[in-house]
């Protein structure tokens, strides 16, 4: 059976009663109002996570509800939806998700539960069905609204409930940003964010799991978390606990294998009601283990070794902005640098930029990635680039991006034909830069400065590339060579591919900046 309590969570401050959490009220609600029979995880986090201050104020101002897939938080959901509304009156719920679809899925499910309760449904004064306008009104003036995760999404407006579902997608802070600011003047709102374990490129989730980990000191250990004091987070004398975020974990114990059972039911509260052992085993049978890890077992995986290179060695090379800056590292303006652009099939665009630093070291980096190709040429040609256009590489032919090559040409913008032996070449140059920095071929008591003369690539945090350079799969072309396979690669691969297109044309230009000829400045021809 599944784990009833989260594995990890933050504690109540007293005994959870009628008294000191709404949570019994909400259980009510559902099971008397609603007709609907919750299961004993989703009653636990409803007493957990409605914990009352003594002056009647909800504990939780963001709620972080963490469980693997299947087990019942939409449901949860709804019914924490329509209890504010029709019990507590709240006057507005938000509910929002990284794909618009998920979240009018969602507020869907808890129109059709209002409606088919007559005593709820003669209370309804409206709902527009519109896409992208959804919205359940009461004629008591509560709705439940339905807003897209943007960095628009809820501004203007004032929410009691904000639900934030599938956070592991949100790779940035704007839709964050705008739809949880709508309860900085609510003095009963909550912020609900469920999800599953996120990757290395869930920016959001990542960061408030990390707090609320540190918070409760670190139950699980670091590894893996967000480096908090390096962004400037650290605790001191002078700062204020804060509680107000509360973390509700169902996920399975690091070390835990995925055939064992008790990791199982850690990740799945839902065990034995509406999952049965049968549905996980023919999943651990059947995914990759990185996909089981994250999906059914709840465990964030970050570096599994399965991309390109030798385990550990592209987070060996990580080199942050803050170190750089510490040393004085900066661009060598004397040198050429080179760009690398890459498209995913799904039309995500992305510009890689390789240069060298004033370590005589090779840096990379991903300078800028939108949707769909329109905007990339425009950005290159743009006065605002500090490095000029002059070194561009992608693939000729037989990739998402080769259909720009007319538009390159028509711009008069030059660009190196990426493609069959460069192609192919490219890969292991970039690989064996990066292979020594694994720690097999690491001399005992090398010392960073040492590292760093021997290692001579590096790249910053950046969670797309990150992901791309972990799981990324290759296939063989040609005599021995290989590439970035982007049709098989788990996660987006295209922002790696951009890397070492730019990093792969460095590597063929001279070390130095432009060489002027002779001939051209002394005013002399060659017969």
């Amino acid at each position: 059976m599944g784990c009833t309590e989260p594995r990890i969570c933050t504690p109540p401050l007293r005994e959870l009663t009628p008294a000191t959490s709404k949570g019994f009220a909400c259980i009510e609600f559902a099971e008397e109002i609603l007709e609907i029979e919750l299961l004993p995880w989703q009653r636990a986090l409803l007493i957990r996570a409605l914990e009352l201050n003594p002056d009647g104020t909800y504990r939780f101002k963001t709620v972080l509800l963490l469980v693997a897939r299947q087990n019942g938080k939409s449901t949860l959901m709804q019914v924490l939806s329509l209890w504010r509304m029709y019990a507590e009156g709240a006057p507005l719920v938000i509910g929002t998700a990284q794909s618009l679809d998920i979240a009018e899925e969602q507020w869907s499910g808890a129109v059709e539960i209002a409606e088919g309760i007559p005593e709820l449904a003669e209370l309804i004064d409206h709902v527009d069905r519109t896409n992208g306008k959804k919205a359940l009104r009461l004629d008591t003036g509560e709705r439940y609204k339905v807003a897209a995760a943007s960095r628009r999404g809820g501004r203007g407006l004032s929410g009691d409930l904000v639900l934030l579902d599938e956070l592991r997608e949100h790779q940035n802070w704007q839709a964050w940003g705008a739809v949880t600011k709508t309860t900085m003047a609510r003095k009963l709102a909550q912020i609900w964010a469920a999800s599953n374990a996120g990757d290395m490129a869930s920016v959001v989730l990542r960061r408030l799991r990390s707090l609320a980990h540190r918070a409760l000191g670190w139950p699980d250990g670091k590894d893996g978390m967000d480096d908090l004091d390096s962004t400037g987070d650290a605790t001191d004398d002078s700062t204020e606990a804060d509680d107000s975020l509360g973390i509700f974990e169902w996920s399975a114990a690091p070390g835990r294998g995925v055939w064992d059972r008790e990791g199982w039911a850690e990740a799945n509260p839902s065990l034995g009601y509406t999952i049965d052992l049968r549905s996980i085993a023919a999943a651990a049978s059947t995914d990759p283990e990185w996909v089981f890890r994250t999906e059914v077992m709840c465990q964030f995986v970050n570096m599994l070794g399965s991309g390109p290179f030798p385990t550990g060695a592209w987070a060996a090379i990580l080199d942050t902005k803050d170190e750089r800056a510490a040393r004085g590292v900066t661009r060598d303006v004397d040198r050429v640098a080179c760009y690398g652009v890459d498209m995913s099939e799904n039309g995500m665009t992305y510009v890689a930029l390789a240069f060298w630093d004033t370590e005589g070291r090779i840096r990379g980096e991903i300078v800028a990635h939108r949707a769909g190709p329109d905007w990339v040429i425009p950005w290159l040609k743009s006065p605002l680039r500090k490095v000029p256009a002059k070194h561009i590489a992608f693939q000729r032919r037989g990739a998402p991006i080769s259909a720009l090559w007319k538009d390159f040409e028509d711009a008069d913008l030059e660009v190196t034909p990426w493609g069959d032996s460069e192609l192919a070449g490219c890969h292991p140059k970039v690989y064996h830069l990066i292979k020594v920095a694994a720690a097999d071929d690491a001399p005992d008591g090398e010392t960073p400065e040492q590292f760093r003369e021997r290692v001579r690539i590096s790249h910053g945090v950046q969670p797309a590339l990150d992901v791309a350079a972990a799981s990324a799969q290759i296939k063989a072309v040609g005599d021995g060579g290989w590439v970035i396979d982007r049709k098989s690669s788990p996660a987006d691969a295209s922002p790696l591919v951009a890397f070492i297109a730019a990093v792969g044309l460095l590597l063929t230009n001279p070390a130095s900046g432009e060489t002027v000829s002779a001939y051209e400045t002394n005013d002399l021809m060659v017969v």
